[in-house]
């Protein structure tokens, strides 16, 4: 009896032990947690509009509702179990990640509209919304808000706006105006989805835009009713935008004066598209888009020569609050540029957070904190949170926390440092390093993003940048600011010229840099997982302030890791089965349809890092060689890692007499066709007809490893589809 009671004393002699080592090794942890939240004190509220972002992302990434409610139901469990344990920062990052949840579903429900069903040719009667004028496409694009009963829409309680696009002498009728009645024949689609899996997606864009149809118009429109006199102040405000940019291109014709009008009222419709492509290849295309650097520069002026000008006047200075005066009307001009500039999404991000800035400087706050910036993305997420997903807004957000963040850290307070004896080079020296930092953290936060969303990335952005934001910030702006207040007395015309003849020196820098060799980087699509590792890493560093920052190192080489090692497409196919794209040896694509659409091409091109904007210079299916095309349809043989795969792909509608066509197609290993094939057309591996694309989309094709990525499963039964996609995988074969 002695033996067993012994062993069960011993027994618990262990248990109390290990009982004592885990309370010890608790209680190391927590002491560990509260001193590393009490060095990162200021830092933790950092991660709150994080959280809120997360929910935004989850909500529009997981496919189908019933994973979107159980990822809701978890984050409130999880959430209300932490506020009963009193871990109030893990209990706050999970609400707040719900919320950001329910923010998306109601700004999703508050925009529901109905959709166009499938392709059609219609002609109906509305009212122009806006009319945007891309002249160096020779086009007029038009949304237009039809008449009731028009019949596009199969909910008679509501109708959504219509994008139609004219081409030719249509598109320079000066009487399609906003305003005006017009009744016009067109062919119309639902809003294209994305050209590739996880691309571009202007199908979900023109949902929260609130258009339920895109077109092209078929010959010239009738004009009902000529649009009225601007009323009220945003009727007058476009119409003075439109008759500004008209003002400036005829003052600076060409390129140069293109782009200066860009700066002053945001169209860049007249910008030449060689000349956008370059700007854009030089990494410069951050000034072509109104938004923090116009704004900082507009606001800034405005204060430096308010206050100097009440410093002129010791009666004035010494008794009005010179500082809240300046910053006030900085504010106002700053709001009145935005509404120049169309109020475009940059730069009413922009004037926020300039807004806040300004009013926590008034308040007694520091300026350009990361709290403040932090304000300034919650609530810009909380009204519109669709743009989390876009470039602009983490674009622009990247590169801000990127730059305060160094100017919060030691190296950055070391540039900004002023010592008493410095000598008198010192200045200059600490000015142009701190511009180089600045550029150089910049342009390294915005390239993964453009990267993700554009497939390439300027690899001489931090030079020409160096040179191109001085000449905007002190030359071009000024000067336009200067030439907009004096050309109320007719004498703009001069400031228009001086600035145009900076925009010259701009384009040159740009000319300069994207001419380089190697001046442009090109990646195949990113990872959804690989750019999540890359933001969440420059979040982590971007937004601690102790060592632990530095762990943040490790997702950001783990994500970029797996971007390079992702494999590149070898056939693309889009989702009505039109065309159709063979990455060649050299990188470049052959079209199944020689005509396919610039947009289609740059976006299956940037999916294969390679430039397919020149349509003359691309190659087509009947000119590869071992490719046998005739009216009907292109057989052939594909050889990829030592195997080979047989392609059929129709190009005419007309009908092939089934002794004819059921043979190649039991013969082929693949099929692409825009119509429904019969059953009998049963191919031995995929069979990509009308019928199957509707449930996949658009789709990739890995021939070495027999992957395929479709559009439609990444989508599930978001309400932007026409049709939701069911829950399934592709299944090969017939």
């Amino acid at each position: 009896m002695a033996e067993p009671v012994a062993g069960l004393t011993s027994r618990s002699a262990g248990a109390v032990q290990t009982t004592t080592a885990l309370s010890r090794l608790a209680e190391r942890l927590a002491a560990r947690w509260w001193a590393f939240a009490e060095a990162e004190r200021e830092s933790l509220p950092l991660w709150l509009p994080v959280a809120f972002a997360a929910g935004i992302a989850a909500w529009f990434l997981l496919p189908f509702a019933d994973d979107r409610l159980a990822l809701a139901v978890a984050l409130a469990g999880f959430g209300l179990a932490g506020l009963a344990l009193r871990l109030t920062p893990v209990a706050a990052m999970l609400l707040l990640a719900l919320a950001g949840m329910g923010a998306a579903e109601l700004r999703s429900r508050s925009v529901a509209h109905p959709v166009l069903a499938a392709r059609t040719v219609a002609s109906f009667s509305g009212t122009i919304e806006a009319a945007e004028v891309r002249a160096a496409r020779e086009q007029l694009r038009l949304v237009i808000r039809p008449d009731s009963g028009a019949g596009l829409f199969p909910e008679a309680e509501s109708q959504a706006l219509v994008r139609v696009t004219l081409r030719g002498r249509a598109a320079e009728d000066a009487a399609l105006q906003p305003g005006a009645r017009l009744r016009l024949r067109a062919m119309l689609s639902p809003p294209a989805g994305a050209a590739v899996p996880g691309g571009y997606d202007f199908a979900r864009n023109a949902w929260f835009a609130g258009i339920g149809a895109t077109g092209l118009a078929l010959g010239a429109p009738a004009v009902l009713q000529p649009a009225p006199p601007p009323s009220g102040l945003l009727g007058w405000l476009a119409a003075s935008r439109a008759a500004l940019t008209r003002r400036i291109q005829a003052a600076v014709p060409g390129e140069a004066g293109a782009v200066t009008a860009v700066f002053v009222t945001g169209d860049r419709g007249a910008v030449p598209l060689d000349t956008a492509d370059t700007i854009r290849d030089s990494g410069l295309a951050h000034l072509l888009s109104i938004s923090g650097l116009h704004i900082a520069v507009v606001v800034g002026s405005t204060i430096l020569i308010v206050r100097r000008l009440l410093a002129l006047f010791p009666f004035l200075a010494l008794r009005l609050p010179v500082k809240t005066i300046a910053f006030s009307l900085a504010a106002v001009t700053g709001l009145g540029y935005t509404v120049l500039a169309g109020a475009e999404v940059p730069t009413i991000r922009s004037i926020l957070a300039t807004l806040i800035v300004l009013i926590g400087i008034m308040a007694g706050r520091q300026a350009f904190s990361l709290r403040l910036l932090a304000a300034a993305a919650f609530l810009i997420l909380a009204v519109r949170p669709e743009v989390l997903l876009g470039p602009s807004f983490q674009l622009s957000f990247a590169a801000v926390t990127a730059i305060v963040a160094l100017y919060e850290s030691p190296f950055g307070r070391r540039l900004n440092a002023k010592g008493e004896d410095d000598a008198f080079w010192a200045g200059p020296v600490r000015f142009v390093a701190a511009l180089i930092a600045t550029g150089l953290v910049a342009e390294v936060a915005l390239s993964a993003i453009g990267l993700f969303h554009f497939n390439q990335s300027g690899l001489y952005g931090v030079i020409a940048n160096l040179f191109a934001i001085p000449l905007s910030s002190f030359g071009i702006i000024p000067m336009l600011m200067l030439a907009l207040l004096v050309d109320a007395l007719g004498l703009g015309t001069w400031g228009y010229a001086v600035a145009a003849w900076l925009v010259e020196w701009l384009i040159l820098i740009a000319n300069t840099a994207a001419g380089l060799p190697g001046a442009v980087v090109r990646l195949p699509s990113m990872p959804m997982p690989a750019f999540a590792c890359i933001i969440a890493g420059g979040l982590w560093l971007a937004l601690w302030r102790t060592r632990v920052r530095w762990w943040g190192a490790a997702p950001i080489a783990l994500g970029l890791a797996v971007a390079l090692a992702a494999p590149t497409p070898d056939l693309l196919v889009s989702a009505d089965g039109r065309h159709a794209a063979l990455r060649l040896a050299d990188g470049h694509l052959a079209f199944l349809r020689p005509r396919a659409s610039g947009f289609l091409r740059e976006m299956w091109g940037n999916a294969v890092a390679s430039d397919e904007g020149d349509a003359a210079a691309s190659l087509a299916f009947a000119e590869m060689p071992g490719m046998a095309c005739t009216p009907d349809a292109c057989l052939s043989q594909i050889t990829r890692g030592g195997h080979s795969w047989r392609l059929l792909a129709t190009l005419s509608r007309d009908h092939i007499p089934r002794a004819r066509f059921e043979p190649a197609c039991v013969a082929a290993d693949i099929i692409i066709s825009d119509r429904r094939l019969p059953r009998w057309c049963s191919p031995r591996w995929l069979k990509l007809d009308r019928a199957a694309l509707e449930r996949s989309g658009a789709l990739t094709i890995h021939l070495a490893t027999g992957r395929i990525v479709e559009s439609n499963p990444r989508l599930g039964d978001h309400p932007w589809r026409p049709r939701a996609a069911p829950r399934r995988r592709f299944r090969a074969g017939g």
